[in-house]
């Protein structure tokens, strides 16, 4: 998978969602130059962060949030941590598994 950094709407979305959160300071910090890649799931938007570290696995949810897309199906984006609270994944689900047409402006 080719890695890339967070697109402006994508950027957007994860400071929302991390609004409010206790300890997040060091994750927010990381969003501007955190490299991710998009994961293989028909195109709803999953993203995967890239870490040096090795045999990273899924941990805790620190943030959800529902919102819709723009062809007014909603959409539950999930942010987790891996196993030691590095930030490990976006996942998005949309409810009627098309692909994501746009990310709103937060």
């Amino acid at each position: 998978m080719e890695k890339r950094l967070l697109t402006l709407p994508e950027l957007g979305l994860l400071i929302y969602m991390l609004r409010g959160k206790h300890q997040v300071e060091s994750i927010l910090a990381l969003l501007p130059t955190a490299e991710v890649e998009e994961m293989d799931d028909g195109g709803t938007g999953n993203l995967r962060f890239v870490s040096s570290k090795p045999n990273r696995r899924l941990g805790k949810v620190v943030a959800e949030l529902l919102y819709h897309d723009e062809d007014a199906a909603p959409v539950l984006a999930t942010l987790y941590l891996d196993t030691e609270g590095g930030i490990y994944e976006l996942d998005s689900w949309k409810v009627d598994f098309s692909p994501l047409k746009r990310i709103p402006a937060f």
